[in-house]
């Protein structure tokens, strides 16, 4: 049974990191205390600098030894059941409902409905509810969402750029393709043909120095691009992407020196441990005081209309959990294990999906409705989620 003494201590653990985002929020708005200008600052040390360093400690601290492979099953599960759903869309749904089918519309849905702010929210809404135990799984992930889902993420937004470039500028018949080293993403670059056929993606800025250039190559333009090309360009593309995150690289040592540690049982360096600890301590609050400043800079708190609005939430609220529960069940879930993975996959978007959709320029306003609202009402509905589900 619920007691109001558990109802209390989820919301001493989870109102403070609305305390910090509030506060941001009338820093900018309220107060004019941090311009605009000085956001971006801010924004930039917590992505490069206090996030990953959070990640690290947590990942570091927890026993990937003792991982639950029945939960980290039934997360696999779900998004694989989404994105098993979103093909089936994609091949069926464009004759009748071709506005809302495809692959633009394939990836925010699969952001929307499986991807959550585990690490700031997640960790500390859950724990609270489940106790520590909870918080370790929840933890586990966060391992596979940095590792595994946010990279097939960068893959399909760089695929659909690919195949924008290729089918809209060139022929099916390249002999080769190269990237640029200095290419970061394929999304709004051009292309330099060579007499062999060879293709050299350049950005705009190395074009407007490269003076052979040229625009396209009309002979086969728009035509549907091999799907070899689009491999041959895409995966040098997410290599690099993935080698320049610092939350990749945070959660690559995070996993390595826990496999160590708990392997050896040996103890990081005191000036190293507190070293880092400076920083990492300070990194959900920082990441809170973020989000308040982000959601300070846009025009509106809620873009898009309120239709839209009630859809998104229902993706992230409602079919998440649903294709959650259902996961679970299939992998043999049962008690308090099924009611942490119903709840954690109730929990805010991430921020990241919402970074990734304004970089490639993809319903980035839907997305950003999606991280601000979902944050603002993350409580309530995992306070709903967790009495309902400890009634059953």
């Amino acid at each position: 049974m619920i007691m109001w003494h558990d109802l209390y201590m989820v919301m001493s653990a989870v109102v403070p990191l609305y305390v910090a985002m509030v506060l941001a929020y009338g820093s900018v708005r309220w107060w004019a205390v941090i311009t605009p200008e000085q956001c971006g600052g801010i924004n930039r040390f917590v992505a490069v600098f206090a996030v990953p360093l959070l990640i690290f400690k947590v990942i570091s601290a927890t026993d990937l030894y003792a991982m639950d492979l029945r939960f980290a099953a039934a997360d696999t599960l779900q998004k694989l059941l989404v994105l098993a759903a979103l093909a089936v869309w994609c091949r069926l749904a464009p004759a009748r409902y071709g506005r809302f089918a495809g692959l633009d519309w394939s990836i925010t849905l699969f952001s929307l409905s499986t991807l959550t702010n585990s690490l700031i929210v997640g960790i500390p809404l859950i724990a609270p509810m489940y106790g520590p135990h909870a918080g370790h799984l929840v933890v586990q992930l966060v391992v596979l969402q940095c590792l595994v889902w946010y990279n097939l993420l960068i893959l399909l937004f760089e695929f659909r750029a690919a195949r924008l470039l290729v089918a809209g500028r060139f022929p099916v018949s390249l002999a080769a393709v190269c990237v640029d080293p200095e290419v970061a993403s394929l999304d709004g670059s051009t292309a330099e043909v060579a007499p062999d056929g060879t293709v050299g993606v350049k950005t705009e800025a190395a074009v407007q120095e490269a003076g052979t250039t040229v625009e396209a190559n009309k002979d086969g333009g728009g035509a549907t691009p091999p799907f070899g090309l689009m491999l041959r360009l895409i995966l040098p593309i997410v290599w690099r992407r993935l080698i320049r995150n610092p939350n990749t690289f945070a959660c690559v040592l995070g996993l390595a020196w826990s496999l160590i540690k708990f392997r050896f049982h040996l103890n990081m360096p005191a000036i190293v441990a507190n070293s880092i600890s400076i920083l990492s301590d300070a990194g959900l609050g920082m990441a809170m005081f973020s989000l308040g400043l982000f959601m300070a800079i846009q025009p509106k708190i809620i873009a898009g209309t309120n239709t839209v609005t009630a859809a998104t939430m229902a993706v992230r609220f409602l079919l998440g959990p649903a294709v959650m529960a259902i996961a679970s069940a299939a992998v043999g879930l049962r008690g308090t294990l099924l009611r942490i993975a119903i709840v954690q996959a109730a929990i805010p978007l991430g921020i990241v999906p919402f970074v990734f959709a304004r970089e490639y320029n993809l319903h980035a306003s839907i997305l950003c409705t999606g991280v601000i609202f979902s944050t603002l009402i993350a409580l309530p509905v995992a306070l709903v989620y967790y009495i309902i589900l400890g009634l059953l």
